[in-house]
């Protein structure tokens, strides 16, 4: 089942695409999308094929800025306070929902991060996190990483943006091959998603 709606936030209203399995929803994915990319991304659409048929529901969000038809991003405050704002009006909207899981590509994956423990998230899905600007290792954001959640990094071993290592909380899957677009191998991808979601006991048994 899926159906669309926009939440209004203070940055203006986001847009929520939510698909949903044929059995009942205990975990819900929540992903949000790159900087100047949409939802509609191969890696998100594949996750969400694989994530949907193994029971779990997701929900891609597209930020204010996207959808007032903007690509530059907005300020990382901005972000996360519209991201905080959506996660809150889908806790009201699925409140039999026990276990909130959040992520999503690149940019989308930082405001993940960056918000996981204030939205009350089990865990969180980071496709290619940035861990640096492109040719600039000295301005590392593996800070963003712990947050003492269980957390999942896919990202290519060509990724110029650096691949991250891993930590306490922190699993690395290096897609080979791939660079920070994830588009070689978008199956694979979402084969990593779905079998860290389900070894966590997080989809249906």
């Amino acid at each position: 089942m899926r159906h669309s709606d926009e939440i209004e936030t203070p940055r203006g209203p986001a847009r929520t695409v939510t698909d949903l399995p044929a059995v009942p929803v205990e975990t819900l994915l929540v992903l949000g999308h790159g900087a100047g990319g949409a939802v509609d991304a191969p890696d998100l659409l594949a996750v969400r094929d694989a994530v949907v048929d193994a029971g779990v529901g997701v929900i891609r969000v597209t930020q204010p800025y996207r959808v007032a038809g903007r690509r530059a991003p907005a300020p990382a405050g901005h972000l996360d306070e519209a991201w905080r704002a959506v996660l809150a009006a889908l806790r009201e909207r699925h409140p039999t929902v026990s276990r909130w899981v959040v992520g999503g590509r690149s940019s989308g994956a930082r405001v993940a991060c960056r918000t996981a423990g204030a939205v009350g998230a089990a865990g969180i899905v980071a496709l290619a996190f940035p861990l640096h600007p492109p040719g600039r290792p000295e301005r590392s954001r593996a800070d963003e990483l712990t947050t003492g959640l269980p957390t999942l990094v896919v990202n290519g071993d060509r990724d110029p943006f650096g691949v991250p290592e891993p930590g306490p909380d922190v699993e690395v899957a290096i897609r080979p091959g791939e660079r920070h677009d994830l588009r070689g191998n978008p199956a694979g991808t979402a084969e990593v998603v779905r079998d860290w979601l389900r070894t966590r006991g997080w989809t249906p048994a």
